[in-house]
Order: structure tokens, then sequence, then C-alpha cells
């Protein structure tokens, strides 16, 4: 994996403009890992693709994370920091098919973690509920009772709470979520952490501010944009001091 670079940036963030969340997510993996496939990285589990995602954004923007929240009692807006280590809680691995046995209840079950495709697939869903249940049905490789196979529809709604249940417990990195507290109601909530929408706001923040700056020293200097971005983050700034400057 390589931190991206400044026409990099750029690239994912002409590219991403069109695209959904999934693929935004993968297309930045991609540029970081041209030594694996599309198809690679779409089939890493999602807790190991925001562990590579995080392990991205750290190596491009630095371990240091800013987040906010709005306090949903009293609107407060509260501004909280942690590092990447603090939230990625596993190891990245080569991408791999992986499988994973359970018994719940009188069922055996055999089944693989969720991925990008599954992810995918359930894009157009408005039910949350059957989006869940789609999600584990793809995931799900095999059902058998004493022995003898039998089909997804014969689980019990206890059975499969305990296989997505499971499937997080195998996953871990797939759900972060943060404990708050408002200072100014003392109300207490849990917030989603989503590595792909976070990064994807740093990202395009960089970019269009790479773009002003490509604007400023092209008119000033005449120089074309690929000259501008392959210099170091440094030289660009001397040179815009020199021009604020001038």
């Amino acid at each position: 994996m390589r931190p991206l670079s400044a026409d990099r940036i750029l690239q994912i963030w002409e590219i991403g403009q069109s695209q959904h969340p999934i693929d935004r997510a993968l297309t930045l993996l991609t540029f970081a890992c041209p030594d694996r496939t599309a198809q690679e990285l779409a089939s890493l589990s999602i807790g190991q693709r925001d562990a590579y995602l995080l392990t991205l954004r750290e190596m491009t923007f630095g371990s240091k994370i800013n987040g906010f929240a709005e306090c949903p009692q009293c609107s407060e807006q509260l501004e909280f920091a942690m590092n990447v280590g603090d939230i990625r809680i596993v190891e990245l691995v080569e991408p791999q098919a992986q499988q994973y046995s359970l018994v719940a209840e009188e069922f055996e079950l055999q089944f693989r973690l969720p991925n990008s495709w599954d992810l995918a697939a359930i894009v157009g869903y408005q039910d949350v509920g059957a989006a869940n249940l789609q999600l584990i049905e793809r995931c799900l490789l095999q059902v058998s009772r004493d022995g003898v196979a039998v089909n997804y529809s014969e689980l019990s709604a206890s059975a499969i709470a305990q296989l997505a249940s499971q499937m997080l417990e195998c996953d871990p990195q797939a759900e972060i979520l943060f404990d708050l507290n408002c200072p100014a109601c003392n109300h207490s909530w849990q917030v989603l952490f989503d590595i792909v929408v976070f990064f994807w706001k740093e990202l395009s923040v960089e970019a269009k501010r790479l773009l002003r700056e490509v604007h400023q020293l092209a008119r000033f200097y005449g120089w074309r944009e690929t000259d501008i971005l392959s210099m170091s983050a440094m030289r660009r700034q001397f040179y815009l001091d020199m021009v604020s400057d001038g």
C-alpha cells in the first residue's frame, strides 16, 4: 500500500464524483494497492476493507482524526479527537476467502463475511430488515440439520439473529461505535464511525485546496498542472507564500 500523492487525490476525487460510497472505497484502495486486482479488493470483508482504508488515511493525512457530532438532545456541537491506532482493531490480511462455522439451535451453519459485492447487492433496498436478511442469505454457504442439508427458509428468527451476531464478532472492524457524552445537557449516545464517508470528506477538501493552489500558481507562473502537482507540499507552499508577498 502506498500513500496518495497530490495528483492521485485529484484523480480519485474526479472519478468518485459519480460513484456510490461503496465504489469510492474501492477506487481509493485500487489506487493505493496497485498490486491487488479490483476483484481481490472487493472480496475483502467490510471490516478488512475499512482497516485498509484507515491505514491509507493514516499514510496520506496522518494518524490524528478530528471528529464532529451534534447532540441529538440539545443540538450542541461536539468536537473530539482520536488516533487511527485507537480505532483500527484488526491487522491487515491478504485478500482471501474465509469460511466460518456456527451451531445455532439445531442448525449447523457455514458462512463467510459480507464484502463490497454484498453491500452493492442491497443498495436498492428500502426496508432495512429485508436488506439485512438478504445480506445474511448471500453470506450463508450451507445450512444443515443432523447432517442433512436444509433450505435457508427453514432457519428460525433466533438462529438468524445468532448468525448476524456471530458475523459481527468475526469482523469487529465492520462496525465501530463511539460513546459520546454531551457536556451541555449530559446526554449520552453512540455514533457509528464510517471511515468511507469520513475519508471521502477529507479527500474532497484536500482536492479543492489543491485545485486552488494549481490555479494560483499556474496563473502567476504559467506552470502546467502536472508540474505543480509533482512538487512537494512544502515547495508548493513556498511558492504560494512568494506569490502572496509579491
